[in-house]
């Protein structure tokens, strides 16, 4: 559906996929409108809204006059409004917001597609590949996308793929060809169209709108970006984690508390990539801000796929305003939550290392790191390595259980990528000889990204949930302090 007001049948409507009523329906319809027109910053990226009057759409914090409510249309994805013949706004960029935080709760297909579609599963194995991960036909994933968020898998790619784009375009110095199959457009022809088609500029118009002093020269400079979030960011505590769990050779972070810089090498699908993060944000403010970063790609396809992993790494797209809501009105968990606003529940840039990792331990880490790493091609200082495929890992060191993991992992008998069932995937874990429950929630947390993950046997409250994972943040976060003291 392409919009939130498509009819449905008699006296029952669909919004954000969800059957209702119409009364429920225009009270919603009502609620965005006051998020636009209050300028909320909090729902950019949970919906979209469009003027047809101007044919752009926004995020709900464009600072633009407000529209009035009639010339208003809603959309649950920026795919969905292009689709709709609408362009981005140039004022706010709404393709460059936070992704919706229902990709990290939700198991179901719709959310696994699209953590898929954000990894670049289309663009490289197309609608089959998606469908085939997902475990269901391509005729069943389209259906399912296009009832729920208006826009089937060909669309929201493309619409990712426009994104891509506009960064190169902006801050690198790449030709416009170079730039157009790195995005992953099939031709020159179709990147320009599809430009002119969501931004209402031709690509040299739109890197002519950037300022001279953000593009650099060749992708060896390094691609700098600015990696979005919504509300506020507690960049303090990821940062001590990743400090604490660097495996040398991969991995650094350097500099002192509150201007750290971490540093790792990626393994992406088409090259690899060193990647640099700063601790301190644009802005940690309740409004959102970003973290600064910078990125060296072997190949710029991987562009998408490696600033994807990146917003897993650091929970850049989580909604700190429904986890601090739910979270504040425990009582016992209410102190920590307004010490720590916006506390995130870190991820991993690479499943399958962050499990090997997480059972090896950091010291048999390093050391496999060493030992069986692909040395790059390029050292940056300290970063020298890939961490180990599995494939070559269960090779080299067939016994014991990192090696029955590292096998597991290979053949795919346990699955954890970005669309992997989080259910499925824990019971794989526990199958594998050595690996216990509490690696495998670990695991769960981290490598899956599953926001509600508790301890085994912990006594966690219900009340708790969807956020466990990020209440258990917040326990070890202020118990840490206590220790520091």
């Amino acid at each position: 559906m392409s919009d939130f007001r498509q009819p449905g049948p008699p006296g029952r409507r669909r919004l954000d996929g969800v059957k209702t009523d119409d009364v429920a329906l225009e009270k919603a319809r009502d609620s965005r409108y006051e998020a636009v027109r209050s300028r909320d910053a909090r729902f950019d990226g949970a919906f979209f809204f469009a003027v047809e009057t101007t044919g752009i759409y926004c995020r709900p914090s464009c600072p633009a006059v407000t529209p009035k409510r009639s010339n208003v249309r809603f959309f649950a994805t920026a795919a969905a409004a292009q689709g709709s013949g609408f362009r981005a706004c140039r004022r706010c960029r709404p393709d460059a917001v936070p992704g919706s935080a229902d990709w990290n709760v939700r198991a179901d297909v719709v959310g696994r597609a699209m953590r898929l579609i954000g990894d670049g599963v289309v663009d490289r194995e197309g609608v089959a590949g998606l469908a085939g991960r997902l475990g269901y036909s391509a005729r069943q994933v389209q259906r399912q996308l296009t009832a729920e968020l208006g826009a089937g898998p060909v669309a929201l790619a493309r619409a990712q793929r426009s994104h891509t784009a506009r960064v190169l375009l902006q801050t690198t110095a790449l030709p416009v060809t170079e730039i157009a199959f790195a995005s992953g457009f099939a031709s020159v022809r179709q990147f320009n169209e599809t430009i002119r088609a969501v931004y209402a500029a031709t690509p040299s118009e739109l890197r002519a709108a950037a300022p001279a002093r953000s593009r650099t020269g060749a992708p060896s400079a390094g691609i700098p970006l600015r990696l979005a979030h919504r509300g506020p960011y507690q960049a303090g505590p990821v940062f001590d984690l990743l400090q604490r769990e660097a495996v040398a050779g991969i991995e650094e972070v350097s500099g002192s508390t509150g201007r750290r810089v971490y540093r790792r090498t990626l393994r992406l699908p088409y090259g690899t990539g060193i990647v640099a993060v700063d601790e301190r944000p644009g802005g940690t403010r309740n409004g959102g801000g970003w973290l600064d970063a910078r990125l060296h790609l072997t190949d710029l396809r991987d562009l998408t796929t490696a600033v994807q992993r990146l917003r897993r790494l650091f929970d850049l797209d989580a909604d700190p305003y429904a986890v601090d809501e739910r979270l504040g009105a425990d009582p016992r968990l209410a102190p920590l939550v307004a010490a720590r606003p916006g506390l995130r529940s870190p991820g991993t840039a690479d499943p399958d290392e962050f499990a090997v990792r997480a059972l090896a331990g950091r010291a048999e880490a390093e050391r496999l790191v060493q030992r069986y790493g692909k040395t790059l091609d390029a050292p940056c200082g300290t970063l020298t390595h890939l961490f180990p495929e599995p494939g070559v890992l269960a090779e080299a060191e067939p016994h014991g259980t990192p090696g029955a993991l590292a096998a597991a992992l290979a053949d795919g008998a346990v699955r954890l990528d970005p669309g992997a069932d989080r259910d499925d995937a824990e019971r794989a874990l526990l199958a594998v000889p050595g690996v216990d429950a509490a690696t495998a929630t670990v695991v769960r947390a981290r490598a899956l990204g599953d926001p509600d993950v508790a301890p085994p046997g912990a006594a966690v409250p219900d009340t708790w949930r969807p956020w466990r994972s990020y209440a258990l943040n917040h326990l070890r976060a202020a118990g840490e302090r206590e220790n520091h003291r």
